[in-house]
């Protein structure tokens, strides 16, 4: 939200995945709305994990932009940052956990003191919605007891109880957990074509497409970018075993059990482009080129690459990482970018 949208009243949320189109001036992801001149960046590395790198960075780099990173680690968007910000790491300060496939909610506390001048993402955000004239309780707890009053409205009961165990457990019943019931219709049947119309109105959704025209199972092949004759190979852009997204990419631990940034091809693939084992390689599409060393695996699928990240941008020849290649554009039906949905074509490096 732009300083003029907030001055109107008038709130404009803007897709993180797109910061790179945001930040550059695409009216389309700003919304038609004024530019964004000012940025805080809190838990997250947007100058290497977000998609279309060579917009992102260049508009991180912009003269006119004015941007605070809120970091533990000297990230490479914290290097093109006005001003660092020390932040805590989550055993220094309070909070609550879920994890995707769980039925827990964890409560994390504090177990060690926090070092020097560090803030935790809830006093930096409270902090900054005080000196900007805010006024909502929130902004004045500290955060044990946050955790405790969202503990308390969700029926979870009391902090001081759930601290004796470390979670709130809420398993549904195992029948009910399985569907043996029956799914959320009429007749307890899934749809595998719902009528969409009306859920966006009801459920806030921002929809990239029309939810009338909710598109069949396989109309979502080839959905983003389509290979052809000039980019014949889809990349995907997996997780690393020694990194996790852009965390630890610079501990040397990780850094000697990932090597460097590689991409997986299949060797009949690698065959008809003259490729062997260990080459010197580039990918490229419209959005840029990255260079990388070629693996060959008969794990990976013909006409598939796989590069797993994910490395800095300095780790690459050039300069420049996966995430150059990768799409920013909304994906259907919510948004979203397409990391491991991106049409390439490859060739041997220039020697």
């Amino acid at each position: 939200m732009t300083g003029a949208d907030r001055a109107k009243g008038q709130p404009r949320w803007l897709d993180m995945s797109e910061i790179g189109p945001i930040l550059t001036g695409d009216n389309h992801a700003l919304k038609g709305g004024g530019p964004v001149k000012a940025m805080i960046v809190q838990n997250t590395n947007p100058a290497c994990v977000a998609p279309d790198q060579s917009r992102v960075r260049a508009g991180l780099a912009r003269e006119d932009l004015f941007l605070v990173v809120h970091e533990q680690f000297m990230t490479e968007t914290a290097e093109m940052a006005d001003i660092v910000l020390p932040a805590t790491m989550f055993l220094e300060h309070n909070d609550y956990y879920t994890r995707g496939g769980h039925t827990r909610v964890l409560f994390g506390p504090q177990v060690v003191a926090r070092p020097g001048e560090t803030r935790s993402n809830h006093e930096v955000i409270n902090a900054l919605s005080l000196r900007l004239g805010l006024d909502d309780p929130s902004f004045s707890m500290d955060d044990r007891a946050v955790v405790a009053d969202t503990f308390a409205r969700s029926g979870y009961g009391d902090l001081d109880d759930i601290a004796k165990t470390g979670f709130v457990d809420r398993e549904r019943p195992d029948a009910e957990a399985r569907f043996a019931y029956g799914f959320a219709w009429p007749d307890g049947k899934f749809r595998f074509t719902p009528n969409w119309q009306g859920t966006a109105d009801k459920k806030g959704y921002h929809w990239v497409c029309d939810p009338s025209e909710m598109p069949k199972y396989a109309d979502y092949l080839d959905i983003n970018e389509r290979t052809d004759a000039t980019h014949p190979f889809r990349l995907a852009t997996s997780p690393a075993r020694g990194f996790l997204n852009s965390s630890f990419n610079q501990t040397p631990g990780s850094l000697k059990r990932e090597g460097a940034p590689s991409v997986f091809i299949h060797p009949d693939d690698a065959a008809r482009l003259g490729i062997d084992d260990g080459d010197a390689v580039t990918m490229g599409n419209r959005r840029g080129t990255v260079e990388l060393t070629a693996r060959l695996s008969t794990k990976t699928k013909s006409g598939m690459l796989v590069a797993e990240g994910l490395h800095r941008n300095k780790a690459h020849r050039q300069g420049r990482g996966i995430n150059t290649l990768t799409n920013a554009a909304p994906a259907l039906p919510f948004g979203g970018a397409t990391f491991h949905d991106a049409a390439v074509w490859m060739r041997l490096s220039d020697q």
